[in-house]
């Protein structure tokens, strides 16, 4: 993954799942991953803290709704023009998958043209630098089952169901 080439801000965001490493430049957000998780890349890590960046505090509020079931969508601008040609179409991808829905990576792999490219396909997923605003989460194996996620399969799980209708107390 290439560095950008611009000057890179970032903080952390409390979440029901554990800190998030938020890291933007001026224009956009790059960078959404889990504080504890490994390969986040060393620029992302090394961008220098500024909590009351503007972006970063839109992108807290939001996750902060995302997390209150008050937001379905994330209204905020990305940028993950760092990764390779397939990477970028496959994280496009996941921001097409709807809230409260989950695809195979077959399925996803065929939407992009490309059905026999399950396995890098799986590797460009696992590379997501923007865990849950670009849903990964949401991507599951042929038979519906949990599996892998950068994050780990907890909170994969709390993802899915945070995603899902809550019963109603009136009938």
């Amino acid at each position: 993954m290439k560095t950008p080439s611009v000057p890179l801000f970032s903080t952390v965001c409390d979440s029901p799942i554990g800190e998030l490493l938020l890291v933007c430049h001026q224009q956009a957000l790059c960078g959404c991953w889990f504080a504890n998780q490994l390969e986040i890349p060393g620029w992302a890590e090394a961008a220098p803290w500024d909590r009351g960046h503007p972006l970063l505090q839109r992108a807290i509020a939001q996750l902060d709704d995302y997390f209150a079931r008050r937001r379905r969508d994330f209204e905020l601008p990305l940028d993950y023009s760092y990764g390779t040609e397939f990477q970028h179409q496959v994280w496009q991808a996941l921001s097409r998958i709807p809230y409260g829905h989950t695809i195979s990576y077959g399925e996803l792999a065929h939407s992009l043209g490309r059905p026999r490219a399950v396995r890098p396909l799986g590797t460009a997923i696992g590379l997501n630098p923007l865990a849950i605003i670009l849903p990964c989460h949401r991507v599951v194996g042929a038979d519906g089952s949990l599996t892998g996620y950068t994050g780990g399969m907890a909170r994969k799980s709390f993802l899915l169901q945070l995603e899902q209708p809550q019963a109603s107390l009136f009938p």
